[in-house]
């Protein structure tokens, strides 16, 4: 049986993201089960490399999982034709020169969104890449969610009949520092670092959109700055200047109305960390990242107004779990084995550095209606 051994640098994983969900949850997970199974019987074996900036915290890593090879030199690891996938979980405001230099250098690229910190260059990303012939890929993990998917199957099925509207609901309360640790980074919460939550999840809400409810055309936002003050990771105050708290309002081509409120400033009384709602003509469904439940319309009830008494409807009561049909494996595990098949084997993969640039494009322009106080079109990114 045939092994394809492949090279990859990843750079960011020291931070909680690169470090749960992409090396250890994703690339170590891979490497136990003795690789990505292709349909030859052969098998791709992923041979990373750590890449960041603190040698304390990449010896610690590397010595968890089996002395993992690392460095703090990237352009000594672009020079070096070992690794051939560059891939990228750090800061928002380092990616891109980063992944300018593995482009220019001939690397495979994969990152975290988003992929730059404005659309002109993420679309410079996209015609540097392109131009190379390299093969590329951004990280749109909410599509492989188990909720998610079920999603898609009720959609696959016309379970809705028509579909309406989509309320999407994400977030919870961000601890500021002051009488328990925050559970995010500091540089979240300020703009001149990369942070903002219409940047960090709006990319996330344009790929769910485009994929599930058809391709985001116009949009209405509001940003808000709820808290002022944190403590970052040193016990210092510090002014938050980036939104911690996002309502954007999007419009599809299939006329289907996306509103999706996300914040740092919520606690949670809902099914999960995120929920969808989706109403169409023939039921609804409400999905959260691993459960989906769905109301048809003959088990739809009719309530009737009436405020001077208890409701007699139990509004969760008639709603069914829709069933897995299949065992859902770790949403960033799938999309990096797709990639890695992409790469050697040259098999089909659509989430592109392009794609990547359409959620820029949508968090800028969300900014853009915040800002005028107005609704913004979506043009085609050329």
């Amino acid at each position: 049986m045939q092994t394809h051994r492949i090279g990859i640098i990843l750079n960011g994983v020291t931070g909680r993201m690169g470090m749960n969900q992409h090396l250890q949850r994703s690339i170590i997970a891979i490497r136990r089960q003795g690789g990505v199974k292709a349909a030859d019987g052969s098998r791709i074996m992923p041979e990373p490399i750590l890449l960041g900036r603190n040698p304390r915290k990449l010896k610690s890593l590397s010595e968890l999982h089996g002395d993992i090879a690392y460095s703090t030199d990237l352009d000594s690891l672009l020079s070096d034709s070992n690794y051939p996938i560059y891939f990228d979980a750090q800061i928002t405001s380092l990616r891109f020169a980063a992944l300018t230099k593995a482009l220019a250098a001939g690397k495979h690229v994969y990152c975290e969104k988003p992929a730059a910190a404005t659309s002109a260059q993420a679309m410079q990303l996209v015609r540097q890449a392109e131009k190379a012939g390299v093969r590329n890929g951004a990280v749109q993990d909410k599509l492989w969610m188990p909720g998610i998917r079920k999603l898609r199957h009720l959609i696959d099925s016309a379970f809705f009949g028509r579909i309406l509207s989509v309320r999407g609901e994400f977030g919870y309360w961000v601890f500021t520092g002051e009488d328990r640790p925050a559970q995010r980074p500091s540089w979240n919460y300020r703009s001149e670092d990369g942070g903002g939550i219409i940047r960090d999840m709006l990319c996330h809400w344009r790929y769910l959109v485009d994929d599930l409810f058809g391709n985001v055309t116009s949009v209405s936002c509001l940003g808000a700055t709820h808290i002022d003050h944190r403590i970052d990771e040193e016990g210092r105050k510090y002014n938050c200047t980036a939104d911690d708290s996002a309502y954007a309002t999007m419009l599809t081509d299939r006329n289907i109305v996306c509103h999706f409120n996300s914040s740092w400033c919520v606690r949670v009384r809902r099914d999960d960390l995120l929920t969808l709602q989706v109403d169409g003509t023939a039921g609804s469904a409400v999905a959260g990242l691993r459960e989906c439940r769905m109301q048809p319309a003959l088990r739809t009830p009719s309530p009737v107004w009436n405020p001077d008494i208890d409701s007699p409807i139990d509004f969760f009561a008639d709603w069914t779990s829709v069933p897995a049909n299949q065992d859902y494996d770790n949403p960033f595990k799938v999309q990096w084995e797709l990639f890695l098949r992409h790469v050697v084997l040259g098999e089909p993969f659509k989430w592109t550095l392009r794609e990547a640039a359409k959620g820029v494009q949508l968090a800028e322009l969300a900014i853009e209606s915040w800002n005028q106080r107005r609704w913004i079109d979506v043009p085609p990114l050329i």
